[in-house]
């Protein structure tokens, strides 16, 4: 019998025997177009039937949750999934009720709306780095489960994603940003000043999971060290908790262009962008 080679192995990994090693380039590209159809038709799914879906994406600084959301969104309609990522509170919004200003992002029927962090910052990040009292978290914990049995009671399906990444795999992805002007962008003050913070964020993470891990908003967490395996597993993962049927679509055919009858290119001096690549 042939010995199958490394690449061969790799390439089967997604539709065989468990993960092992980094997932190739070509075997994710393949998996991903089949899980991007399936989202295209979720959407119309969502749409036709009015749904309303909330998907939280919460997890360690460098976990991937940009790229995994990125993954999810990039062949969809934006007016149908839309990315919130909210920026620090204002004096205003420091005001107001905790969640308050993420209700106003909730969706409405017809779409699916994806947290890039959440109010589930008042269990991480803001007693972590002292932005919030022990009793204002202890507080945001206790409501949570009641806050969010509430949206599903409203109709909401709520789907909360917690990335876990190592923290070797961690310091080699903040050190490449550090490198990269194509990342750097990603490398905050707050990234800085959390990275020697792990097991604080860990403590956090365990009294969070513990208070808010309820039957109608479990958290799911994936390991992402190999962002290409956690992004298909999250995908699909997304996509079996969403009940969906495929909807019936007529053929499409481009009509015929009309002729051009008098029309000629007008003598315009446009100004052109210049063709340099």
């Amino acid at each position: 019998m042939r010995k199958e080679s490394k690449k061969e192995q790799a390439d089967a990994d997604v539709e065989g025997a468990p993960a092992s090693g980094k997932l190739k380039t070509k075997a994710y590209d393949r998996e991903l177009r089949k899980l991007h159809e399936e989202l295209v038709t979720l959407q119309e799914w969502v749409r036709h039937k009015g749904l309303k879906v909330c998907v939280v994406f919460e997890g360690r600084d460098g976990a991937g949750k940009g790229g995994t959301i990125k993954a999810i969104t990039e062949r969809v309609s934006p007016r149908v999934f839309r990315v919130v990522a909210l920026p620090a509170p204002t004096e205003r919004e420091k005001s107001q009720v905790y969640v308050q200003r993420y209700m106003a992002h909730f969706p409405a029927a017809g779409e699916v709306v994806i947290f890039d962090r959440s109010w589930y910052n008042r269990a991480g990040v803001e007693p972590v780095m002292g932005f919030c009292t022990e009793e204002q978290t202890q507080r945001f914990l206790g409501l949570a489960p009641l806050f969010e049995r509430a949206m599903v009671d409203a109709g909401i399906v709520l789907i909360k994603y917690w990335l876990e990444v190592s923290p070797e795999e961690q310091t080699r992805r903040l050190e490449a940003r550090i490198e990269d002007g194509r990342k750097i962008w990603k490398l905050s003050p707050m990234d800085l000043k959390s990275y020697g913070r792990w097991y604080d964020y860990s403590r956090a993470r365990d009294a969070m999971f513990a208070a808010t891990d309820t039957p109608w908003a479990p958290w799911y967490l994936a390991r992402s060290d190999d962002k290409k395996r956690a992004r298909l597993n999250i995908i699909s993962h997304l996509l079996s908790k969403i009940p969906y049927e495929k909807l019936p679509r007529e053929k499409v055919e481009l009509p015929k262009r009309q002729k051009p009858d008098d029309y000629r290119e007008p003598d315009y001096p446009f100004k052109m962008v210049p063709e340099i690549y």
